[in-house]
């Protein structure tokens, strides 16, 4: 009997291999996205100190005799989207998870899934263009302000677009609730919905909390929706209804236009390391929240 050239051993070796190169790039591009960013911000700071770019209320690049680089009312227009959004998202998120696993007949859960998967789908320049066209309109008639472009128009559709993370994990965490949990509560006399709000959610809130956090990931980071649909005003917000501008829409607007090499210009990739270093902290608590749910699974 001929042997083969390769043996199963050496295939198992090369495909062992093959996933630890891979995760050996993904990481080398991370850490050399944030060293481009960490580079070019370095000689910003050089211009303009770390405390009067995170404290100074003002962002105003263009003035002609003294230029001021603020983050303060970009980041906080950034959570103040965030948490709107998450305070929508969160409630409905984790109510059509519960009822994806425990109430809905298979018939009903084979429509809804994919329809929450293609939600996911949908371009965030089209969710932009539905806040200007429609959600915007609705809410200057609400609220009696001049136009809907503002903190609430991002919050809505951001919570749209965080939906389908929260919901699909969600739904991942109630479904690996172990059977007997569900059983021993409906033996003592629980109904279905005691048990999914008394038993199941708390038994994967860990889970849960990780897809909350993940959906806070994707609201963050959002940059076309926010850049439409906000008002994009460079100054300090005080409500819900007036216009704000997020860290992602001032380096989307300006980086096209500002002259190269200039303040301004590294002070937006600053902009853009706080940025990166927010979303990274997001999504590795999310992660470490999410393997913890596994192991005590």
């Amino acid at each position: 009997m001929i042997k083969p050239f390769i043996t199963r051993k050496h295939q198992e070796k090369l495909i062992e291999w093959f996933f630890f190169l891979n995760g050996i790039v993904v990481v080398a591009i991370l850490a050399g996205i944030f060293m481009l960013l960490l580079m070019n911000a370095i000689p910003a700071f050089r211009e303009v100190s770390i405390a009067h770019f995170l404290s100074k209320p003002i962002w105003n690049p263009d003035a002609y005799d003294q230029p001021t680089y603020g983050l303060l009312p970009m980041l906080v227009s950034s959570l103040m989207v965030t948490v709107g959004s998450l305070v929508v998202a969160i409630p409905l998120g984790i109510g059509t998870a519960a009822y994806l696993s425990d109430v809905a007949s298979p018939r009903v859960r084979e429509i809804a899934k994919p329809a929450v998967e293609i939600l996911a789908g949908i371009p965030s320049v089209v969710v932009g263009f539905l806040g200007i066209v429609l959600v915007g309109p609705v809410i200057s008639k609400l609220t009696g302000t001049y136009n809907g472009l503002n903190a609430l128009n991002g919050s809505i559709l951001l919570a749209v677009m965080a939906l389908p993370t929260i919901i699909s994990l969600s739904e991942d965490a109630l479904t690996s609730v172990p059977r007997s949990y569900e059983e021993a509560s409906l033996a003592l006399g629980a109904s279905r919905w005691q048990t999914v709000i008394l038993v199941k959610i708390p038994a994967a809130a860990s889970g849960i909390l990780a897809a909350c956090m993940l959906g806070m990931g994707r609201a963050i980071g959002e940059t076309m929706t926010v850049l439409m649909a906000t008002g994009n005003a460079a100054e300090f917000p005080h409500s819900f209804l007036g216009p704000v501008k997020t860290m992602t829409s001032t380096i989307a607007i300006e980086l096209g236009e500002v002259a190269y090499y200039t303040t301004h210009f590294y002070m937006l990739f600053a902009v853009g390391l706080i940025l990166f270093i927010i979303t990274f902290i997001i999504n590795l608590i999310s992660d470490i929240i999410f393997h913890k749910h596994t192991r005590l699974q």
